[in-house]
């Protein structure tokens, strides 16, 4: 193939458009500006980019001020996957919890409200939600971030989700196509595979995507994970069968398509970032997410680099990656048109529209559910927190638990957190005292270690209160048992006035 001055231009400009960087700082560095300028499309927000609405609000004005439509991008799920509170905890609940009440006009309303908050600061893309069904309990990576096991319900969760978002005028990104919830092993990680057969991929991981697909989702991620039932050797993001002839072709989806983080060992420890990318360019994918780990312009440069030489070679169709840019560039100039029809730019003010600014609390309040088996009044408690290590996904900046809100309401409320380890039990009862024990759970049907010192602490101390922020799959146990469906900051508040209570 013979390749013109004016054709590497445009293969350099088509190559910067479908990829999605991160960077590193709170203001855009000089390299990432530059390649804004020269053809870049979109960035890629993470916690460690944001410190306040005020100062994102500037971050993505400078990022304006190159490209009028740049594709501001962040993984903003609300409750435990946050980034625009990873310091403090989501104002947010999250899926599961949404889905625990099961009224979509309440998930419409608390997404759009996110949404406003997004808008509110420049951000125009959200990689959220996630549509994943949650059948397999011991799901080390999705969980409380999905809407539930139930396939209905998670599909109208997402489609209400989508809509509510995009009110906002901020595009949703649904996740993780085909689906994720079947899942043992987190793709950040190593590669999982699911064994279902058709039918049931088609009557259960589908069912939720094609509601967010008719509810008007502007883009699709794809997941890191083998389905041997669609395509036996390639993973979903790189896999033609899967992002073209499934979701182009027969389900008819012409959004974008966008690939989970390149950088995640399912694709980076296999193929390698630079092949993986090509390979997802070609079987369907139209924007390359990388950025989470991978942070810098020598990312961007090599990305870059391997999209024009494998037009050159003729392993990657021109037109298939030029058909990817055009899909980044018309989603960014959809983003451009909501936000002029929103009116004026961000201020990075924390205003409210009337009514929906505690939307966020009012629903973790209807996610709370309490299992009473005796009477126990709480006065001054210990708050004992086990808290595993946290997945990549949530990351482990992110406060959690009720310590905090709890002591707001009770004074003189004490606290400890503790990791798994010798004698977690011994340890609660000896700095308790005489106090009220309020134990804190996330997934404890996942950590023997968990259940153990539940055993212990229950047996010394029937009192106790207990409170799973995680997937409530274990019975209830404890005086009192209160379950958040999830660990976002308003869950735990929420959870603490039912203990103020009583």
């Amino acid at each position: 193939m013979t390749i013109t001055a004016h054709q590497t231009d445009t293969l350099t400009r088509d190559a910067l458009a479908v990829l999605q960087p991160g960077f590193l700082g709170t203001t855009a560095p000089d390299w990432l500006l530059r390649r804004v300028g020269e053809g870049l499309t979109a960035v890629g927000l993470f916690g460690r980019n944001i410190t306040s609405p005020g100062q994102l609000a500037a971050l993505t004005a400078q990022l304006r001020a190159e490209r009028d439509d740049v594709l501001v991008a962040i993984d903003e799920e609300g409750g435990d996957v946050t980034r625009l509170e990873v310091r403090d905890g989501s104002s947010f609940p999250g899926n599961l919890a949404l889905g625990a009440v099961d009224d979509t006009g309440l998930t419409h309303d608390v997404a759009r409200e996110l949404g406003r908050r997004l808008a509110a600061c420049g951000v125009n893309l959200n990689w959220a939600p996630s549509a994943d069904v949650n059948s397999n309990p011991d799901n080390p990576v999705i969980g409380v971030r999905s809407f539930g096991a139930d396939t209905r319900l998670a599909a109208r969760h997402t489609a209400a989700y989508v809509e509510g978002l995009q009110a906002a005028g901020v595009a949703a990104c649904t996740k993780h196509f085909p689906g994720h919830g079947d899942t043992s092993v987190d793709s950040h990680h190593a590669l999982p595979r699911i064994d279902a057969d058709l039918d049931t991929l088609y009557a259960r991981e589908l069912v939720p995507f094609k509601a967010a697909m008719a509810a008007g989702t502007k883009a699709v991620m794809s997941a890191h994970i083998l389905l041997p039932a669609l395509d036996p050797t390639r993973p979903a993001t790189l896999s033609p069968q899967i992002l073209t002839g499934l979701l182009r072709e027969e389900l008819g989806y012409q959004g974008l398509i966008v690939t989970d983080g390149m950088e995640m060992n399912a694709i980076a420890g296999t193929y390698g970032i630079e092949r993986g990318s090509v390979l997802a360019i070609a079987a369907g994918a139209d924007a390359i997410c990388v950025g989470g780990g991978l942070a810098d312009e020598e990312t961007v440069l090599r990305l870059r680099d391997a999209l024009v030489a494998a037009v050159r070679e003729g392993s990657l169709p021109e037109e298939r990656l030029a058909d990817a840019a055009a899909r980044v560039r018309a989603l960014a100039d959809w983003t451009r048109q909501a936000r002029v029809a929103d009116g004026p730019g961000a201020s990075g003010e924390e205003g409210n529209a009337p009514g929906t600014a505690d939307i966020g609390l009012v629903a973790a309040r209807r996610a709370v559910r309490v299992t009473r088996t005796a009477e126990v009044t709480v006065k001054a408690p210990y708050v004992a927190t086990l808290s595993p290590v946290a997945n990549i996904a949530v990351g482990d900046e992110t406060p959690w638990g009720l310590a905090g809100p709890l002591a707001a309401l009770l004074p003189d409320t004490t606290a400890g957190t503790y990791a798994e380890g010798t004698d977690v039990a011994g340890a609660i009862l000896a700095a308790s005292g005489d106090r009220t024990v309020v134990l804190v759970v996330r997934d404890a049907h996942r950590h023997p270690w968990m259940t153990a010192a539940l055993d212990a602490v229950l047996a010394a101390r029937p009192g106790t209160v207990v409170v799973e922020m995680g997937l409530p799959r274990a019975e209830p146990r404890g005086a009192v048992h209160i379950a958040t469906h999830g660990a976002s900051r308003v869950s735990g508040t929420a959870a603490a006035e039912v203990i103020a209570g009583l």
